[in-house]
């Protein structure tokens, strides 16, 4: 069979096109983080972006290595188109990751396997693994924003200055670093992250 004639060959292009976009909206939340101060958040948010970039980054390799180089692919699919404050953007975020781990790549790893891709399938499973992980964090990320507890926990923990590496033990992350005056945007964040 052609390659270029089975649905496995469009759903690589539609993920490109898809991973390279949430990349792109990512680095968008995370100027808006950046321009409230908190920087922190904006290099969490650019971790997940430049996953996001690589995920782009493997679907193409893939496609290119069962396909060649194409000059035009033509993809009909939806993609999201939404904003709003950082926290509900983290929460269109984390929706977003939750339709890819639920539904998109589960369904484009039963259609890779069911026409003899299962190398590709497996591609499309990993990448599902890692985006029900961001989801996990856009919504806590969401909820931390949207409480006003991204620097307080439950229980103790160590808090780590990202500019001079001071640290310290307690519920709450200090409003300015003790060390070296930095805000409280630059204090790292304790981010949730599953075993997968």
């Amino acid at each position: 069979m052609d390659f270029t004639q089975t649905q496995t060959y469009f759903n690589l292009a539609r993920s490109f096109a898809g991973e390279c976009q949430a990349g792109m909206r990512y680095q968008l939340i995370a100027r808006d983080a950046t321009a409230a101060g908190l920087t922190a958040l904006a290099d969490a948010l650019r971790t997940i972006a430049k996953n996001e970039t690589n995920h782009a980054r493997v679907f193409f390799e893939t496609l290119v290595k069962y396909a060649g180089s194409r000059d035009d692919i033509r993809v009909d699919a939806g993609y999201p188109f939404h904003t709003g404050t950082i926290a509900e953007s983290l929460l269109f975020a984390a929706e977003d990751e939750k339709s890819e781990h639920e539904t998109i790549y589960p369904s484009f790893a039963r259609i890779a396997r069911e026409e003899g891709y299962d190398d590709i399938a497996r591609r499309f499973e990993e990448v599902a693994k890692v985006e029900k992980n961001h989801e996990i964090v856009f919504r806590y990320l969401h909820g931390a924003v949207r409480d006003g507890s991204l620097y307080a926990c439950e229980h103790p923990v160590i808090w780590v200055c990202g500019e001079c590496g001071y640290m310290h033990t307690a519920k709450e992350a200090w409003k300015v670093c003790p060390l070296c005056g930095a805000k409280q945007g630059e204090v790292d964040l304790h981010l949730p992250y599953k075993g997968v």
